[in-house]
């Protein structure tokens, strides 16, 4: 079977947009584990692959599986073609993380979703909280925690410093685009939580360290240029959010025409979740949803990014919503419950994607 016309437009334009004539890799890892290489010649082959089926490719799917944390290997990160039972198991349970069907096959949507750009943090929890609901509530829970769930443990209301690395930045844009860019994503996390972000020049006292970087950069993970894993950032409190600087990063799409843009705002937005202590979620809404289409914008927080920060760090108390949260932190008293008002609309994702393939 084809893949249906709802999914086929958006997979293919991917797979132009990863082709070696359009994206140049400065990565030095080879193959690149953040990086899976489809062409239209073998997608097929792969999508009605299954257990004890060899083809070639399938190995690119297990070493990013791998690196994402879905599947184990110890034979010294080598993986063959066999799409066996581990591989099955691995699809299952990234499928589950991705709110994508479950099957445990490569299907047009779950090989679209690999391909797509994200976040190079790993998916922490291989078993969401699909049907657990917190108290007195009828909201699914699917936001989720670092190991341990760390968060920034200082009195309430706290405050949090930022800084840019002066060495480590763009040029494509200013640093009052950048400067703006973070400014709002911090800016929707305070409006949440009794946590307030200050910019102050020093870099290295900062709690939050923010750069752009190529490749290697120190920390072992080392980005892989043009699309793949778009930034990554560490859980609290360590602080650091780092930004391939390899991507065509923007702030407004009218005046940015490059078909692999990438919004700075939303990643910037995700990326200070990680710094908070939320982990990946399956909504794929959600401003914590790892992956983020070339020319997408998903910057607004939805219920659950709200929800889950919230649990680690109670409510703002300027804040409003429909729903009801137990906080469940003593650092700001416990018990603590949002009064009911009407909730802000939730981000809608307009992905456009205007350019043709054959341009």
């Amino acid at each position: 079977m084809f893949l249906s016309f709802r999914y086929s437009f958006t997979f293919f334009f991917i797979l132009f947009l990863l082709s070696p004539s359009n994206v140049a890799s400065t990565s030095t890892l080879t193959p690149q584990a953040t990086k899976i290489a489809v062409t239209n010649r073998n997608i097929q082959k792969l999508i009605n692959a299954g257990r004890g089926t060899k083809i070639r490719g399938i190995s690119e799917f297990k070493r990013y599986l791998h690196h994402f944390g879905y599947l184990q290997n110890r034979n010294n990160n080598t993986f063959n073609d066999e799409f066996d039972a581990p591989l099955e198991s691995a699809i299952v349970r990234y499928q589950r993380n991705l709110g994508l069907q479950v099957n445990g096959k490569l299907d047009s949507n779950t090989v679209s979703e690999m391909i797509t750009p994200r976040c190079g943090d790993p998916d922490s929890n291989t078993t969401p909280h699909h049907h657990n609901h917190v108290h007195k509530t009828h909201f699914t829970k699917n936001f989720v925690f670092f190991p341990g769930k760390p968060r920034w443990s200082r009195p309430m209301p706290m405050s949090l410093t930022y800084a840019f690395s002066r060495e480590n930045m763009i040029r494509s844009l200013s640093m009052k685009e950048i400067r703006g860019a973070f400014q709002r994503a911090f800016t929707r996390w305070a409006s949440v939580i009794p946590v307030s972000f200050v910019e102050v020049r020093e870099f290295e006292f900062a709690d939050i360290k923010i750069g752009f970087y190529n490749g290697e950069h120190g920390d072992g993970e080392p980005f892989d240029g043009v699309l793949g894993v778009l930034a990554h950032s560490f859980s609290p409190e360590i602080g650091r959010l780092h930004l391939d600087a390899a991507e065509t990063w923007s702030v407004d799409f009218v005046s940015t025409v490059s078909e692999v843009a990438v919004d700075l705002e939303s990643v910037a937005t995700h990326e200070i979740g990680h710094l908070l202590g939320l982990s990946h979620s399956s909504v794929k809404e959600a401003v914590m949803y790892p992956s983020l289409r070339p020319r997408g914008k998903r910057a607004d927080l939805n219920i659950d990014d709200i929800r889950g920060v919230q649990s680690l760090y109670g409510s703002n108390p300027n804040f409003r919503s429909d729903w009801s949260l137990e906080s469940d932190i003593s650092a700001n008293q416990a018990s603590q419950f949002v009064r009911p008002l009407r909730l802000a609309s939730t981000l809608i994702i307009t992905i456009s994607l205007i350019h043709s393939l054959s341009s």
